[in-house]
Formats: C-alpha cells, sequence, structure tokens
C-alpha cells in the first residue's frame, strides 16, 4: 500500500514536470500548472464517480475525466489541442509505469512487470518519433502531435490485443474493452492521418 501511495505522489510530480517542460516554450507556466490540476482533478473525479456507481469501469471514467479536465483547459486558455495531447501522452507514461512497477513489487505480478516495460518502450517511441516525425515521407505537414497520437493510438491497440486473450485484467470492461480500445486506436490513428496532410 505505502509503495503504491508513494509511485502516485512521485507519478504526479513527474507528470506536472513533464507536462510544463514540453508546453514552457509556448505558454505560461501558470496555464500549464493550472491545465495540469484540471487533469489531475478531472482523473480524481472520474475515478471517484466509477467507486460509487460502476468500479469496473475506472480506467474508462479515469480516462474521460482526463479529456474534461484537459478540455476545460483548452477553451479557457486557447491552447493548441495538438500540443496539449501531445504533452498528456508522455507526461502520463512515466506516471503509469511507476504504478504497474509498485504494483509488481507488491503482488510479485509479471503482467504488471510487463506492464511497466511496456510503458518504458512506448516512452523511447515517443522520444523517437518526437525526433524522426519530420523526417517521415508520408507525413508532409510536418505538424506538432504527432508522437502524441501515434503513441496513444499504439497504447489503446495494445490493450485491445491484451483484451483478446486476457479478457479479464482489472482494468478491462468485459465485452466492451476491444471495441472501446480499437475505436480509441482508430480515431487517435485518423486524427495522425488528417495532421499529416499539408495546409492548404
Amino acid at each position: 500500500m505505502l509503495t503504491q501511495v508513494l509511485a502516485n505522489i512521485i507519478g504526479v510530480f513527474v507528470f506536472i514536470y513533464l507536462f510544463w517542460k514540453r508546453l514552457r516554450d509556448d505558454y505560461l507556466s501558470e496555464q500549464l500548472f493550472t491545465t495540469s490540476f484540471f487533469v489531475i482533478i478531472g482523473l480524481v473525479i472520474g475515478l471517484f464517480v466509477s467507486r460509487l456507481i460502476a468500479f469496473q469501469w475506472w480506467f474508462w471514467l479515469g480516462a474521460a475525466g482526463i479529456c474534461l479536465g484537459a478540455g476545460a483547459a483548452v477553451y479557457r486558455y486557447r491552447l493548441r489541442a495538438f500540443e496539449v495531447v501531445e504533452a498528456l501522452a508522455f507526461s502520463f507514461l512515466p506516471w503509469v509505469g511507476l504504478i504497474f512497477i509498485s504494483d509488481s513489487i507488491n503482488y510479485l505480478s509479471l503482467a504488471s512487470f510487463l506492464g511497466f516495460v511496456i510503458c518504458a518502450l512506448l516512452m523511447a517511441l515517443f522520444i523517437y518519433f518526437d525526433r524522426h516525425y519530420k523526417n517521415f515521407s508520408w507525413y508532409t505537414s510536418g505538424r506538432v502531435g504527432f508522437s502524441g497520437l501515434a503513441i496513444s493510438g499504439i497504447f489503446f491497440s495494445l490493450r485491445g490485443l491484451v483484451a483478446i486473450f486476457f479478457p479479464f485484467v482489472l482494468s478491462f470492461v468485459g465485452k466492451y474493452e476491444l471495441v472501446l480500445s480499437w475505436v480509441s486506436a482508430l480515431i487517435f490513428y485518423i486524427l495522425v492521418f488528417r495532421l499529416s496532410k499539408k495546409l492548404t
């Protein structure tokens, strides 16, 4: 229990720092810190609602809370949505990875350790994309947002794949998980495709 609490505390600070660092050159620090707090509050509200009415849906209600918090901040401060999505994707991965590794330590869970490894690989892939996406021949626009959208799409694709073989994972919602994960992944891939096109 203490390990999980510590992982979440460290995860929150890492999330806020990475989110701020990612966007600090384009926005005021006050806007970025407020946005990160909006996102965290949205997450907490989503998790709280899931405990009240549908605990099995905690992942998706938490994700909905994140989207609402981020959306409120984007609207309030006129932030560029794709930049915020990209910063959120990168900033959440260490937090999620810490939760996985703490669970692996507490319960000697191989599945949780594999989850941590996947988060680490996604972070490495994000960094690779971030450095090289402008050189991709098919990504003609060169617009910011590719890395976050692509990694988010891959993340939900992996959830969908895992749901096929291990449908009883704690954060899954049974028969709905496969559809929700792959629809989410498809949305991110479509956004990548649209973003790749040059503005006319």
